[in-house]
């Protein structure tokens, strides 16, 4: 029986996310070079879950054509990401995957929406019905409605489902 104690873990954590990083990074740069574009890959360790991000000094718009119209493209490649993470460890991954910067410009736009409903929902008194969204998004909005102190559920089915953010 091996003796596991709460900051073993904690290593034990940091060391499997980063070897999923590892693998996204190998399988990314693979892509990359498949379709010739230029691209950095940075990886990191965000909320208990590996980042990935694709990054490019260039101004050129190539990278966009991974992102597609609305982080379509980027969802796609995430799933097919965390695929190959999955086949290499055997684990389900919850590897985030950011391109040029798309999510983190969208994370700052969820958390304002967030936000504002929140605001709208305390001063109306009325839950406040968002537009549906993806769960990247919809986690977005939840972690920016509690921070402003108001509870928020998800309802409906995909592809519509939608945050209702609820007053106090």
């Amino acid at each position: 029986m091996t003796d596991t104690t709460p900051a073993t873990e904690g290593t034990d954590t940091l060391t499997r996310l980063e070897q999923e990083g590892e693998i996204a990074a190998d399988y990314l740069e693979g892509l990359l070079d498949i379709a010739d574009l230029d691209g950095d890959i940075d990886m990191d360790v965000e909320a208990d879950r590996a980042a990935v991000s694709i990054i490019s000094d260039s101004t050129s718009r190539d990278l966009q054509k991974l992102v597609g119209r609305d982080g379509e493209v980027l969802e796609a490649l995430q799933e097919l990401t965390r695929l190959a993470v999955h086949r290499e460890t055997g684990d389900r991954s919850r590897l985030m995957l950011d391109i040029a910067g798309f999510r983190a410009r969208k994370r700052e736009q969820l958390t304002e929406i967030g936000a504002k409903a929140a605001e709208e929902a305390r001063g109306t008194g009325q839950p406040v019905k968002l537009d549906p969204m993806t769960p990247f998004e919809r986690k977005v909005v939840h972690d920016a409605v509690a921070a402003a102190g108001l509870r928020s559920e998800s309802e409906g089915e995909e592809p519509q489902r939608r945050v209702v953010v609820l007053p106090a």
